[in-house]
């Protein structure tokens, strides 16, 4: 099994721990409840039968891929989170509204089988849904990305949405580091997420795979090093290659699928 040093960090101080979740959703949750309070609003799920059994105040679960921390049992299958005003402006979370439906998966404990990738449910940015395929038994999601980010993101490659770890079908990127990639969605995973209530337009939360960003960061900061001034020169040549420094930083072996 792959590991990875992850945080543990769910609105409240990091601690350095296992991987918390692994990018299977386990069901969709109906939100029946919402208070706003100073500073916070706090969510109140409805979970499908048997997701709760054992969840306990203090327990961390991932709501569309934000990891959150029970603060209330207020009915069997019912949890109440209390999210912050950063969490809310960094994720969709801002944009549920009650009877609104949710991807959630419990924290991964230890040994157990990582099906997706490692998550630590910190998002990294919101994406938008930019078009819908459907071609026969599938349903492709082309996702806009802001610049910088689209640099993490590659063919083939891991990414979350939603807290669902899903495989990069096709990328494109931008010389600002925007762009946009798909992923293609089996009707299993539609039946087990919220990705088959989702339209052009819709937001989305992003957590990019760590092991990449840490690859491309670090051979874009030993480039910007050996090269300094010479640095816009080489972006000028790859560009009239059609390429970016991304292109050079793509690991050359990306895990198998």
């Amino acid at each position: 099994m792959r590991r990875l040093l992850s945080w543990r960090h769910c609105n409240g101080p990091r601690i350095a721990s296992e991987i918390m979740f692994t990018g299977i959703v386990q069901g969709v949750a109906t939100v029946v409840r919402l208070v706003e309070r100073p500073g916070l609003r706090s969510f109140h799920l409805r979970f499908p039968e048997g997701f709760d059994e054992g969840l306990t105040i203090g327990a961390s679960v991932a709501v569309d891929g934000t990891c959150l921390t029970v603060t209330a049992r207020p009915a069997p299958c019912e949890a109440a989170f209390d999210v912050m005003q950063q969490s809310l402006a960094l994720t969709t979370l801002s944009g549920v509204a009650e009877g609104g439906r949710v991807n959630v998966e419990r924290a991964a404990r230890d040994g157990a089988e990582i099906g997706g990738h490692p998550l630590s449910g910190h998002v990294d940015f919101m994406a938008a849904v930019a078009e819908i395929r459907r071609p026969e038994n599938n349903h492709v999601l082309r996702i806009a990305v802001p610049a910088p980010w689209m640099r993490y993101v590659f063919a083939k490659g891991y990414i979350a949405v939603n807290g669902a770890s899903l495989t990069v079908a096709e990328a494109q990127r931008e010389r600002n580091g925007s762009g946009w990639f798909e992923v293609w969605l089996i009707p299993e995973t539609l039946r087990q997420t919220t990705f088959g209530d989702k339209g052009a337009g819709d937001a989305l939360n992003v957590e990019i795979e760590r092991s990449t960003q840490v690859f491309v960061d670090t051979v874009r900061d030993a480039i910007d090093e050996r090269l300094g001034p010479l640095l816009p020169l080489l972006e000028e040549m790859l560009a009239r290659q059609g390429r970016t420094l991304e292109d050079l930083a793509r690991p050359a072996a990306l895990p198998p699928q």
